[in-house]
């Protein structure tokens, strides 16, 4: 969803790590079968999710943590009964509650609560341009055509949507297709997400694109930052934040919130610096793709694993990243996408498999 600036260059104390995006995996039941899921989520209720009590308390938790925006995610949250009760009480705690259904379930009825509730914005998935990409990928017939008539319905409610992408090979050529989209629909902002091979993602590893395309798709996503009104930005995607640096020094200009907006102040990967992730039994990780446990919220609280977990600690100390991510000078704007070098390597600490960029110091 919506995510925040972060911090150019990290101290090593935890307590500077800025908490600014929680995505909290409320339910894993899903009426989808999307082939890149992270969480292979099904449509049957599954054990031991976080009940109303056990989502009020983690909330509260968060609150004394930080002040950070909260994605209610699954799964699909509308599947849920409580979802607008846990929205509605993180409103009251000062947070800024926003959520990332997949469409086809929104109705007037869900959209009014949403708004009552104080969800500031939704996200919704288009990873095609036409019913038949998106269809394909997301597993089930007339998900296209769902999710644009949940979003006119969302739209007519007043509440605020974005436009998220997962780009593979299979919809590369549409990615300028679905800004136009997006930008035709009245969304605020298109998320584009570089697929991380976790869960059913790993089944689909040769749809993923590689480095030169990889480099070439987020130099024309910086072109388009400078053209359109929407809110661009690139998730899982670490490089942009280079990327960005070396075409604005390249076009004579300096960096900055003013020419660049939030982009400027924040870093690739937030994963345990300004970002983490809970899942549906409360396992928390340093984000939904890095399937390590740095936590769990049944048996601790939410603070002692922000602060304590080795593994966000590992994390925060970029001096940690190893071969040519060690060695980077853009180490402190990128970090490389920790959890495909996880997936690569078994070492989140690894270098990022899929940057073609070669570092100017060597050791």
């Amino acid at each position: 969803m919506n995510h925040p600036h972060g911090q150019e260059g990290q101290n090593h104390n935890p307590k500077a790590n800025t908490l600014r995006l929680v995505a909290w995996e409320t339910t894993r039941r899903c009426n989808l079968a999307c082939k890149h899921c992270r969480a292979t989520a099904e449509d049957h209720p599954y054990d031991n999710e976080l009940d109303t009590k056990a989502s009020f308390k983690l909330l509260e938790q968060i609150k004394e943590v930080g002040n950070p925006i909260i994605i209610l995610t699954g799964g699909e949250p509308l599947l849920r009964d409580d979802i607008f009760d846990i929205a509605a009480f993180g409103t009251k705690l000062g947070l800024r509650m926003v959520m990332a259904p997949n469409g086809t379930l929104i109705t007037q009825d869900s959209a009014r609560k949403m708004k009552d509730s104080g969800i500031k914005r939704i996200s919704i998935s288009l990873d095609g341009s036409t019913p038949e990409t998106h269809d394909a990928f997301r597993g089930i017939k007339n998900a296209f055509e769902k999710s644009i008539q949940g979003i006119e319905i969302a739209k007519k409610a007043g509440i605020e949507f974005q436009i998220n992408t997962t780009i593979t090979k299979t919809n590369l050529d549409q990615i300028p297709k679905i800004l136009e989209l997006a930008e035709n629909l009245g969304a605020v902002a298109h998320h584009i997400f570089l697929l991380v091979p976790t869960g059913r993602g790993k089944y689909i590893v040769d749809s993923e694109i590689n480095a030169i395309e990889y480099e070439e798709t987020l130099n024309w996503f910086y072109d388009q930052s400078q053209k359109t009104s929407l809110q661009l930005k690139a998730t899982c995607a670490p490089h942009y934040y280079r990327i960005l640096r070396q075409r604005a020094k390249e076009d004579g200009k300096r960096v900055s919130f003013e020419s660049h907006g939030l982009d400027a102040v924040t870093r690739g990967c937030l994963a345990g610096t300004g970002f983490c992730f809970i899942s549906h039994v409360g396992r928390v990780q340093t984000c939904g793709f890095l399937d390590v446990e740095c936590g769990d919220i049944t048996k601790q609280t939410f603070k002692d694993v922000w602060e304590n977990s080795q593994v966000f600690n590992k994390l925060r100390d970029f001096n940690n990243l190893e071969g040519k991510c060690g060695i980077c000078e853009f180490k402190k704007v990128c970090g490389g996408c920790r959890a495909r070098a996880y997936e690569a390597t078994g070492s989140y600490q690894a270098q990022e498999p899929l940057c073609s960029y070669q570092p100017k110091k060597t050791k």
